[in-house]
């Protein structure tokens, strides 16, 4: 197991013909993002699976640096350090050889010319995971990644593996920079909202329903029922989601009487808008606190009897508990009288 890091200042840049590369070389395809012009764009938080299999051979950032692939991506508004990550997976087995790879980030002025570009980060040269970590970064601007097989004993022989790759940290993170769906709301039945999303890019909101509009961070919501809506937004060309919840508290008034003399008229103690909140708890005790009914959802109106038996005529007492998408709301008590 070996990490090998070179600083900033001391990072060689090689740019040498191979006139003699191994067989395993020779045999493979130029992966697509061979070269600076064809870098792979890579999203923050987004792992994208890598090949550094036939990759070029010139130019060079690192020491030891060979079988190079190109990856791209671009800071967030605020700018700062960025972590790239990579874990190695499956290596081309040559005997004699260990499997290391390596990396650096680079930045420089689009035209791919080795000149135009300056490492920002230190060089990582390892045979295990590992992380590369840049000095702080400019805001809204192109960076690239080198991947690379690390030359082995002063031979051409370079390792060539699968790998997935992925970047985070203060200068990626886009979800609460660049883009975010806003903060939850809760309204009461029959009300509305206006969220406070944002995005530098795109916004798409889904679903659209109870929402006046789209393509703008901060519609009008007037959801019928607690939803959740997804915003998706492209960001310099990467896509992300965020989600905000619009609770819709009901306003239920549960009625004071009703009359179980078994005329088909009122004979249960029915609760409307209760059938949107199949999870809520309902208990009714009687004045001394004993419970007679008890109910978790509300499928079955309480008819006046407890297991069977009907209850004396007079008043009793409830306690419902909505338990709603997210988290508890407050109870509703109250009292409820049995006529006859």
């Amino acid at each position: 197991m070996c990490i090998r890091t070179w600083p900033l200042f001391g990072i060689m840049r090689i740019a040498l013909l191979l006139v003699l590369l191994a067989s395993a070389h020779l045999a493979a395809a130029q992966p697509p993002n061979g070269d600076c012009a064809t870098a792979s764009r890579i999203c923050a938080h987004a792992v994208v699976q890598g090949d550094n299999t036939g990759g070029s051979a010139v130019p060079g950032f690192c020491p030891s640096s060979f079988s190079m692939v190109w990856y791209t991506f671009v800071t967030n508004s605020v700018g700062g350090p960025v972590t790239v990550s990579v874990t190695i997976g499956d290596c081309i087995d040559i005997p004699g050889y260990d499997d290391e790879l390596n990396a650096i980030v680079l930045s420089g002025d689009g035209s791919c010319q080795l000149s135009g570009f300056n490492a920002v980060s230190p060089c990582v040269e390892s045979d295990i995971d590992f992380a590369v970590t840049t000095q702080a970064l400019a805001p809204n601007t192109t960076y690239w990644i080198v991947v690379s097989g690390a030359r082995n004993n002063a031979t051409i022989e370079e390792a060539q593996c699968a790998f997935e790759i992925g970047i985070s940290g203060p200068g990626a993170d886009i979800i609460g920079v660049d883009m975010s769906a806003g903060t939850d709301r809760t309204i009461g039945q029959g009300e509305n909202t206006q969220l406070d999303g944002f995005s530098i890019g795109t916004i798409d909101w889904s679903p659209t329903s109870g929402l006046n509009g789209n393509g703008v961070g901060d519609p009008i919501a007037a959801p019928s029922r607690t939803t959740v809506y997804t915003m998706t937004s492209e960001v310099a060309g990467c896509t992300y989601t965020d989600q905000v919840i619009v609770e819709v508290v009901l306003r239920i008034i549960p009625p004071n009487t009703f009359t179980p003399n078994g005329d088909g008229k009122n004979d249960t103690w029915e609760i409307p808008g209760m059938a949107d909140y199949p999870g809520a708890d309902v208990v009714i005790h009687d004045r001394w606190g004993q419970v007679v009914f008890r109910s978790n959802g509300y499928r079955d109106p309480w008819d006046g009897t407890n297991n069977g038996r009907a209850l004396a005529v007079g008043t009793y007492y409830y306690h419902i508990q909505l338990n709603q998408l997210e988290g508890r709301s407050p109870p509703y008590t109250g009292f409820v009288t049995i006529v006859r």
